[in-house]
C-alpha cells in the first residue's frame, strides 16, 4: 500500500435523465468548488475580464444620474464628487488589498472567515452572505426593471406597451435564468462588446451634453443660482453634499464583483512569472482591472451627474417623468434624435440585462464556496442549474413584490453594496493589524469609519434596505441550520490520507485478517492510560487475545467546519500503536477513517467504544455544536447511512 489522498464520499445514486441534466457537472468530491469562476479553464487579459465586472459596474449609469438627482437634488454633482473621492481614495485601495489577499475569487468575506474562526465566524459569514445575496439579487431585479423601463418608454414603442414594465421585467428575468440553464461560457466575449458599445454611446451623450452647457452658459448660471438660493452659500452646499452623498452609494457597486472574477485573469505575463501559491502576475492584473474600472466609472459619474442636473428639468426626474430611471436616455432622445436614442436604449437594455447575468454569476460563485462546505446547504447546491432555478424564482418574487420599481429597490441595493464594502474595509484593517503595518492600519481604519458612517446614514435614510437584507439573512440562517441538522449523519471528509507509519500499522494488522481499533479520547497520554484502556476493552468487549489492537484518537479542531481533508498519522506511544487524526467532528471522522481502512486493506475493521455519560438530549446537542456527544451511536448511524450492506459495514462495539 502507498499513501494517497482518497475521497471517501460514496458515489451518487443512479439518476434519471432530467436529474442527470440538472446536476450535470456537480462536484462529486466535497470541497470541490463549482460556479462560473470556480475552475477557470480559459483565462483572459485583465482588460477583457474588466468588462465582465463592468457590465454590473458601468450599467449603473443607466439609472444612477436619475436616482442621484431624486436623492440629492441640485447638490447631486457636488455629492457625486464626494462619492468619487471616496471611491478613488477609499474603496479602491481597500479592494486592491483584497485582491492581494483573496486572489482565488473568494472576496473580502473569505478574509473575515479566516480571521474569525469557530461558530462565531460561520454565523458572521452567513450574515454577510445575506447582504451579498441582497446586493446580487437586487442587481438582477433592479437592472431588469430599468431595462424594461428603457424598453417601454422608447418613443418608437407602441403606446399600448407603456405601463407593462412588470411583465417585461419578468420576461427578462426568465430569459436570464434560461441563459444560465443552457450555459454561460461566452460571457466575457459578450461583455466586451456590450461594455465597449455602451461606454462609447455614453461618451457621445456626455460630450454632447458638455458642449451644450458650454454653448449655453446660462444653464450653469441657473443651476448655481438655484443651488445657492436653496443652501444660502457654497459652503452650505458643500456641507450638504457631505451629508447626502451616502444616498448616491449605488455608484460604488462593482468592487466585490471585481474581486470574484480574479481567477479569470491570465496569470502569466509573458516574462516567466510562476503561478505558485502567490500568483503575482494575476494579482497585478486584478489591481489594474480595479483601478481602470474605478477611474473610468468616476469620470462618467461626475460628467453624467453634471449634465443631467443642468440640462434636464427637475420635474422630468419625478415618478412618471421622462427622465425617471433613464436620465441619459432622456438626453439621448431629446438632443441626439430618436434614431440615436433608440440605439442607446437597445445598448442600455442589453447591458442592464447582462448586469443581471454578472450578478447571477456572483451568486453562483459565492453560494457553492461557503454553504455546502459548512454543511449548511444540500449537496445539490454545488451544481449550477438547481441554483439558477432557485435564484430565478426568488428574483421573480422580488420583482413582483416591488412591482418592477427601480426607485423602490435602490435602498436595498445600496445597503447590500455598502455593507459588503464596509466589511471589506474591516477585513483589510484587521489584516494590517495582524501584519503590524501601523500606517496602513490607521489609513484603513479611517476608511472603515467613513464607510461605516455611509452605511449607517443610508440605513437611517432608507431602512427598507435593511429590512429586505434581514429577510435574506433570516432565510439563509434557517435553511443553513436545517440543512446542517439534516446532514448530521453524512460523511464529512472530503478525503482521507494515511501517512507511511499509519499504513505500516494497517499492513501488520491486515496480515491477521482482522483489524481492531479502540477509540480513545486522549487525556494524559501516559503508559497507564493506554494499558488500562487496552485491558478494559479486551475484557469488556472480548477482543481475542491473539488480536493486536490499534488506538484511534481524534484531536478536536474547529467543530463548525463540515467538510475536511483528513490526514491520519501513525505514532508509537509507550509501545502502543496509535492512529491520530485532527478533526472538528469525532463520530463522522471515525466513520470516515473506518471506511477508508476497509478500502485500503480489504478487511472490514471493528471499532470499540465506551458508553458516554449524560442524557441523550444533551449529548445530541453537544454533537451538533461541538462535534462530540454520544460518539458510538452516532458513528454507527453514519456508517449505516453510508454503507447499506451489513457485511461490508465496519462493526461498532460498545461496552
Amino acid at each position: 500500500m502507498t499513501a494517497r489522498r482518497s475521497p471517501v464520499l460514496p458515489p451518487p445514486p443512479g439518476r434519471g435523465r432530467f436529474a442527470a441534466w440538472l446536476l450535470e457537472g456537480q462536484a462529486e468530491r466535497a470541497g470541490e468548488h463549482q460556479g462560473p469562476h470556480g475552475r477557470a479553464r480559459d483565462t483572459h487579459h485583465w482588460l477583457r475580464v474588466m468588462c465582465l465586472t463592468g457590465v454590473d459596474y458601468f450599467s449603473t449609469l443607466g439609472y444612477q444620474p436619475a436616482i442621484a438627482f431624486l436623492a440629492a437634488g441640485f447638490v447631486s454633482p457636488l455629492a457625486t464628487l464626494v462619492l468619487v473621492a471616496l471611491t478613488l481614495a477609499g474603496a479602491l485601495p481597500v479592494y486592491r488589498r483584497v485582491a492581494s489577499e483573496s486572489f482565488r475569487g473568494e472576496g473580502s468575506i473569505a478574509m473575515l472567515e479566516r480571521l474569525l474562526p469557530w461558530w462565531g465566524g460561520k454565523l458572521f459569514v452567513l450574515v454577510l452572505l445575506g447582504f451579498a445575496a441582497t446586493d446580487f439579487m437586487i442587481t438582477i431585479t433592479l437592472s431588469a426593471a430599468d431595462a424594461a423601463a428603457h424598453a417601454v418608454e422608447n418613443p418608437l414603442v407602441p403606446e399600448a406597451l407603456h405601463g407593462t414594465n412588470l411583465w417585461v421585467t419578468l420576461l427578462l428575468v426568465l430569459a436570464l435564468g434560461a441563459v444560465f440553464l443552457k450555459g454561460f461560457r461566452e460571457a466575457i466575449g459578450v461583455a466586451v462588446v456590450l461594455v465597449a458599445v455602451y461606454l462609447v454611446l455614453n461618451a457621445v451623450v456626455v460630450v454632447d451634453g458638455i458642449t451644450r452647457v458650454v454653448a449655453h452658459p446660462e444653464v450653469f448660471g441657473s443651476w448655481s443660482g438655484a443651488l445657492l438660493h436653496q443652501q444660502g452659500s457654497i459652503w452650505g452646499a458643500i456641507g450638504l453634499a457631505l451629508l447626502v452623498f451616502p444616498k448616491l452609494a449605488l455608484g460604488l457597486s462593482g468592487f466585490e464583483t471585481g474581486v470574484t472574477v480574479i481567477p479569470q485573469i491570465r496569470g502569466d505575463d509573458g516574462a516567466g512569472t510562476t503561478e505558485g501559491r502567490y500568483p503575482a502576475a494575476r494579482i497585478r492584473g486584478a489591481k489594474r482591472l480595479l483601478t481602470t474600472a474605478a477611474i473610468t466609472m468616476s469620470v462618467f459619474l461626475v460628467t453624467t451627474s453634471f449634465i443631467t442636473t443642468l440640462l434636464i428639468p427637475a420635474k422630468a426626474f419625478e415618478p412618471g417623468g421622462g427622465a425617471n430611471g433613464r436620465a441619459l436616455a432622456y438626453l439621448a432622445h431629446r438632443d441626439l434624435g430618436p434614431a440615436f436614442g433608440t440605439v442607446y436604449d437597445v445598448s442600455t437594455i442589453a447591458i442592464l440585462w447582462f448586469a443581471g447575468a454578472s450578478a447571477m454569476a456572483g451568486l453562483l460563485n459565492i453560494v457553492p464556496r461557503y454553504l455546502p462546505r459548512y454543511g449548511m446547504a444540500p449537496t445539490w447546491a454545488r451544481s449550477v442549474r438547481p441554483l439558477v432555478v432557485t435564484f430565478t424564482l426568488i428574483a421573480l418574487l422580488v420583482t413582483v413584490i416591488f412591482d418592477a420599481d427601480v426607485d423602490a429597490q435602490g435602498g436595498a441595493y445600496a445597503t447590500g453594496v455598502l455593507v459588503l464594502i464596509t466589511s471589506a474595509t474591516v477585513a483589510v484593517t484587521l489584516s494590517a493589524v495582524r501584519k503590524r503595518q501601523r500606517g496602513l492600519t490607521v489609513f484603513f481604519a479611517v476608511v472603515a469609519l467613513v464607510f461605516a458612517y455611509t452605511t449607517v446614514a443610508n440605513v437611517i435614510e432608507r431602512p427598507d434596505g435593511v429590512k429586505i437584507a434581514a429577510v435574506f439573512i433570516a432565510g439563509i440562517l434557517v435553511v443553513s441550520l436545517l440543512s446542517r441538522v439534516r446532514r448530521s449523519f453524512q460523511l464529512r471528509a472530503s478525503s482521507v490520507r494515511f501517512d507511511d507509519t499509519a499504513l505500516a500499522f494497517l499492513e501488520e494488522a491486515e496480515d491477521f485478517g482482522e483489524i481492531h481499533l479502540v477509540a480513545n479520547e486522549p487525556d494524559r497520554r501516559d503508559r497507564r492510560e493506554y494499558e488500562q484502556k487496552a485491558k478494559d476493552e479486551r475484557h469488556d468487549s472480548h477482543i481475542p487475545g491473539r488480536a493486536s489492537i490499534i488506538f484511534l484518537e481524534v484531536e478536536k479542531t474547529d467543530s463548525s467546519d463540515f467538510e475536511e481533508d483528513l490526514v491520519v498519522r501513525g505514532v508509537v506511544r509507550h509501545g502502543f500503536r496509535v492512529l491520530e487524526v485532527a478533526s472538528g467532528n469525532v463520530p463522522n471522522t471515525i466513520a470516515a477513517v473506518l471506511l477508508r481502512i476497509r478500502e485500503e486493506t480489504g478487511v472490514v475493521p471493528q471499532v470499540y467504544f465506551e458508553w458516554t455519560e449524560g442524557s441523550p438530549l444533551s449529548n445530541m446537542l453537544r454533537f451538533l455544536i461541538s462535534g462530540e456527544g454520544e460518539v458510538a451511536p452516532v458513528t454507527r448511524e453514519v456508517l449505516r447511512h453510508t454503507e447499506p450492506d451489513v457485511r461490508r459495514r465496519p462493526m461498532v462495539h460498545v461496552s
